[in-house]
């Protein structure tokens, strides 16, 4: 018997006979490990379970408790998806792709004669719980780049053979279970029996390749979960974020629209809705100018030569709109750095000047595809809390640490945890090495020495500096992009800014570009679904109905009303010849934090009897009292 040397992450050493596999390997330290296996990394790669090690080797096993294992385990989901609806529909659908997502995965399907449907899912649910039950081996199988094309040619599946044509590779790997094969890099669940809790979610379109001049698909989304207890958690918040749809809620609320007539992706803000963004803003501005921000504002638009000499033009065209002005070609400005740096450059500059800390709610706009636009989360024209702070190199550090701490605070007033990740040097980017490593280590110091944890998401920052990304966590555990703060070294020497130094000399600033909210657009829809739009008093577009019990109350409903006002409260009043209990229950749709209901005696008394929107009721007390009572708790966030 030829025996190998299997190394595991503790240092302990198995031998076990040449040929064994890493699911042989986990049943010799416990079944139950085995059973919570689902993959192996092997001397760093990633491989089945069911693989055979030949030789000695490091083994690393992959299980459901890691998120690297729950993404296998959905992936093999997606396979059995597809098989389930082959099964069915044979060769009038043909399948393309199926990864795994966040919370779940999908897989994209072609017919010309099926569409899928909600009320299909509990037949291929049915299906999928069959095939799962049959335990079908899941075999890896690598062929010939052209066996593979006749394969998959011969089975109709033309999606699997543009794949395939597409590869510049010799050899493909397919994946064999029951009756079903597919195309994938893998790896897979040993078996289909490992696959014990899956739900269909939705369906919906997609272009084959995300481009809108393919064929569309029908992509059904579904999730999976390793026990049934974890999926039922999982429904239930699903439920409960369709509850919280900022696009319904925004309809019900009356805050927003949007109009074919005015074009996608294009806001159109209601009286609520405005009011409720405006009070926002107006913190915003309070926030900034506490913390030594200078409030600019930059045009719309600006001559495209300078978006060539930004690197947009060249970088970021894509995602820009061009319009010409009197034969010169202007580019409508997707962000709001460059009116920010002309005006650093309008005058010399000290080292005494700096930092300069330039904020702008600047509306941009960004072309989008049709297919990504989502509610207010994915829009084209769009607000952005946006600063742009120029320092010196030595200042850097400090002020880095101290959207760090603006961040902190801000995100603590709404109630929101955060995760953050850096974003390092993507493929198409500007500047050079030195100055990229530069930036990054600054942002990477600033979060060591502040003992703030991040992960590392490799080339995703933007094109001319890396990031700091922050993303909220809502009532849900849901992760939202929102703040970023950028460092860059680069679009100073573009523009050749400048600044005096001690030593009389001209230096080079750097530039950190950083929202906090990001979007104002985005972070509503996340304030919506955070809050079920049950917003806080201090936002809250309305914070109080007054309504009368009969129209006996109405002259005395009236005075409140304008005493209320008068003192800054947001109030309405609801005088309608309408039950009291109608009004009420009208109001708590709307969302209202207080009822403030006036019968005989509150009219008598010269008082209001305050109820808050969850049911509670509050002793009467006056208007004044009321109207300050507000203002208390409101000043916090002032």
């Amino acid at each position: 018997m030829s025996v190998i040397r299997v190394s595991l992450p503790d240092g302990s050493v198995k031998e076990v006979e040449k040929g064994s596999t890493p699911l042989d390997v986990a049943r010799t330290i416990g079944e139950g490990l085995a059973r919570q296996s689902v993959a192996a990394r092997v001397d760093g790669r990633l491989v089945d379970l069911t693989r055979p090690l030949n030789s000695d080797c490091r083994l690393e096993l992959v299980t459901l408790k890691s998120s690297e294992g729950l993404e296998i385990y959905r992936h093999s989901a997606a396979h059995l998806m597809a098989h389930a609806v082959k099964s069915l529909f044979g060769r009038d659908v043909q399948v393309t792709i199926g990864p795994a997502i966040d919370n779940g995965f999908y897989y994209d399907f072609y017919s010309e004669n099926h569409t899928f449907t909600p009320e299909e899912f509990d037949r291929i649910e049915a299906r999928m719980a069959e095939l799962a039950k049959a335990d079908y081996p899941i075999e890896r199988q690598e062929i010939g780049r052209e066996e593979a094309i006749r394969l998959f040619s011969e089975m109709g599946e033309d999606y699997k053979v543009e794949l395939i044509r597409d590869l510049d590779e010799p050899v493909v790997s397919i994946y064999r279970q029951g009756d079903f094969v597919d195309l994938c890099r893998g790896p897979h669940l040993p078996s289909t029996g490992y696959l014990k809790a899956f739900k269909l979610t939705s369906v919906a379109g997609a272009y084959w390749r995300g481009d809108e001049k393919n064929a569309m698909l029908q992509r059904i989304y579904a999730t999976a979960f390793p026990d049934k207890k974890e999926l039922k958690k999982y429904l239930h918040r699903l439920e409960e974020a369709r509850k919280r749809d900022h696009r319904k809620l925004g309809r019900e609320l009356d805050l927003f629209s949007f109009s074919e007539e005015a074009g996608a992706g294009l806001v159109i803000w209601h009286p609520k809705g405005a009011l409720l963004r405006t009070l926002i803003e107006d913190f915003e501005r309070r926030e900034h100018l506490k913390r030594g921000y200078d409030i600019v504002m930059g045009p719309q638009i600006l001559r495209t030569e300078l978006w060539k000499t930004s690197g947009h033009y060249e970088n970021y065209r894509e995602n820009m709109y061009f319009t010409e002005v009197d034969e010169q070609s202007y580019g409508i400005k997707p962000m709001n750095c460059l009116a920010h740096m002309l005006i650093y450059k309008s005058k010399i500059r000290s080292y005494r000047d700096l930092p300069l800390r330039y904020f702008e709610l600047g509306t941009v706009h960004r072309h989008e595809k049709s297919g990504v636009l989502h509610g207010l989360l994915r829009v084209r024209g769009f607000t952005q809390d946006d600063a742009h702070i120029l320092c010196t190199p030595e200042q850097l550090d400090g002020e880095i640490k101290g959207v760090l701490n603006f961040v902190r605070d801000v995100m603590g007033i709404f109630g929101f945890e955060y995760e953050m990740e850096i974003s390092t040097r993507p493929e198409k980017s500007i500047g050079s090495d030195e100055d990229w490593e530069r930036a990054t280590r600054a942002l990477m110091g600033a979060l060591d020495d502040s003992g703030l944890p991040y992960e590392v998401n490799e080339g995703d920052g933007a094109f001319y500096g890396p990031k700091i990304d922050i993303k909220l966590k809502d009532a849900l555990d849901r992760r939202w992009q929102c703040a970023t703060i950028q460092c860059d070294f680069t679009l100073p020497e573009r523009f050749d800014l400048t600044y005096i130094g001690p030593d009389g000399e001209k230096h080079r600033p750097v530039m950190v570009h950083r929202v906090i909210l990001g979007a104002i657009e985005r972070f509503i829809g996340v304030l919506i679904e955070h809050y079920a739009g049950n917003f806080p008093l201090w936002i809250s577009p309305v914070q109080a109905v007054v309504m009368n019990v009969t129209d006996n109350q109405a002259a005395y409903a009236e005075k409140v009303h304008e005493t209320l006002l008068n003192a800054g409260i947001r109030v309405k009043k609801d005088l309608r010849n309408e039950k009291l209990g109608f009004k009420i229950r009208e109001a708590q749709v709307e969302k209202v934090p207080y009822m403030l209901v006036i019968g005989d005696r509150e009219m008598a008394d010269g008082t209001v009897a305050p109820r808050y929107r969850d049911g509670r009721n509050l002793e009467p007390m006056t208007p004044e009292v009321f109207a300050a009572f507000v203002q208390d708790e409101c000043r916090q966030y002032r």
